[in-house]
């Protein structure tokens, strides 16, 4: 039994995906934690047991554990929480110990690149996501933290900008080359390891894309790719703070942000080296034919 959090997000949504095509022949039966069962896809149909709820929530959880063998983690967004801790570790605490409570043998969830790097204490929303880890580990289960850089997929929140106006934005130096992922790539490491569960203790695996790339490599390629001129406008760190706010997000968050990016620009990303492990397949021009093209032409 593996239990997906997040069935519907970017992540967790792809990874139902290949595990309700993979999990065919493996005899392993799959449960969702949804709050909304109406937004699951129609395939879904009676091969996946839903649990309706928040997986913050140490009722549903409990629920959700039992007789599970492996759980995909992944904490949501919630701009309203008060603090950091809360939004990591204290909205995991107790499906850590539901974990203890039910056996549960193998978890693998979704956090970020740095731990180890300078700047790994002071970056804000990596820093809280790297103690959850920790939380998680500490609940004795074998735990597999998907180290992530940023997403390539966090462009499709600019679609318009990038139709309308041909500029996307970021905080960081446009030529600060670091490691950028798709999202397919972090479900299918995810699926791996809860299909193969045959290691033991606590480590993360690194999904590094497979280049590094700037964002002046960003917009050259999708310049190319969409076949018009693309450029990158960088934000001030006030700026990128006033556009969150804008946005709802609060306060404390806000700061995290601002803190993660003002690591990131500083090597937070840069920690581990990219080899044929760590690597993942999904090339910037793929994704941009494949998912950001057909977005900005719809």
């Amino acid at each position: 039994m593996i239990v997906i959090t997040t069935p519907i997000g970017q992540i967790g949504g792809r990874l139902l995906a290949i595990l309700l095509d993979q999990t065919r022949t493996c005899g392993e039966e799959l449960r969702v934690i949804v709050r909304d069962p109406g937004r699951l896809p129609d395939r879904v149909g009676a091969r996946v047991d839903v649990v309706t709820g928040s997986h913050g929530d140490a009722e549903v959880v409990d629920r959700a554990f039992d007789g599970a063998d492996a759980v995909f983690w992944l904490v949501p967004s919630n701009t309203q929480e008060p603090s950091l801790d809360a939004m990591y570790s204290g909205f995991t605490r107790a499906a850590a110990k539901a974990f203890t409570t039910h056996g549960v043998g193998h978890v693998v969830g979704v956090s970020a690149l740095g731990r180890g790097t300078p700047v790994a204490s002071r970056a804000g929303h990596v820093t809280a996501s790297l103690a959850m880890d920790d939380l998680i580990a500490s609940a004795g289960v074998a735990y597999r933290a998907l180290a992530n850089p940023t997403f390539f997929d966090n462009l499709l929140r600019q679609v318009a900008s990038i139709r309308d106006n041909g500029v996307f934005t970021d905080t960081v130096a446009a030529d600060r080359k670091a490691p950028t992922a798709a999202t397919r790539d972090i479900a299918a490491a995810a699926a791996g390891l809860l299909l193969d569960r045959s290691w033991t203790g606590a480590g993360e695996v690194p999904v590094l894309g497979p280049e590094d790339l700037s964002p002046n490599d960003l917009a050259r390629i999708m310049s190319e790719v969409l076949g018009r001129p693309i450029r990158y406008e960088r934000q001030t760190l006030d700026e990128f703070r006033t556009a969150l706010a804008g946005h709802g997000v609060g306060g404390a968050l806000v700061q995290g942000y601002l803190d993660m990016m003002r690591a990131k620009d500083d090597g937070l990303d840069d920690g581990v080296r990219r080899t044929p492990q760590t690597a993942s397949p999904t090339t910037f021009r793929e994704w941009c034919e494949q998912v950001l093209k057909p977005a900005v032409q719809a």
